[in-house]
C-alpha cells in the first residue's frame, strides 16, 4: 500500500511562515517528480510548485519569491516552505507524486502511477 502523508498545515497570521511535508511510503522502487497544489474553496486546484528527481524547481506566478520546495530522496520526503503568507495562500494543500511501484503477483512488476496526499489545511489570518 503506497501512501503520501502531508502535515505541517495550520492556522498563521498574515506575515508567518509554514512548512509542509510529505512522507512517501510503500513498495516504492522510485519517485520522479514531485509536486503541491492547493485548492480554496470555490477554485479548482492549482499547482504551487513542482520539483524534479533531478531537483529541478517551478513555482506559480503568485509564489515565486515566498515559497520553496525541496525534495530528501533519502527519506521519500517532499517540503514546502511557506513565507509571507497573505489569505490569499488559504487552502488545503496536497502533495502529488509520479511513483514506480512495485507489485507482486506470482511475480514482481512494476507499475508507474501518480498519487495524491489526503491534504493538509492551511489558513492565512489577516
Amino acid at each position: 500500500q503506497v501512501q503520501l502523508v502531508e502535515s505541517g498545515g495550520g492556522l498563521v497570521q498574515r506575515g508567518g511562515s509554514l512548512r509542509l511535508s510529505c512522507a512517501a511510503s510503500g513498495s516504492i522502487f522510485s519517485i520522479n517528480d514531485m509536486g503541491w497544489y492547493r485548492q480554496a474553496p470555490g477554485k479548482q486546484r492549482e499547482l504551487v510548485a513542482n520539483i524534479t528527481s533531478g531537483g529541478h524547481t517551478t513555482y506559480a506566478d503568485s509564489v515565486k519569491g515566498r515559497f520553496t520546495i525541496s525534495r530528501d530522496n533519502a527519506k521519500n520526503t517532499l517540503y514546502l516552505q511557506m513565507n509571507s503568507l497573505t489569505p490569499e495562500d488559504t487552502a488545503v494543500y496536497y502533495c502529488n507524486a509520479e511513483l514506480l511501484v512495485k507489485f507482486y503477483s506470482g511475480s514482481y512488476y512494476y507499475k508507474k502511477d501518480n498519487y495524491w496526499g489526503q491534504g493538509t489545511q492551511v489558513t492565512v489570518s489577516s
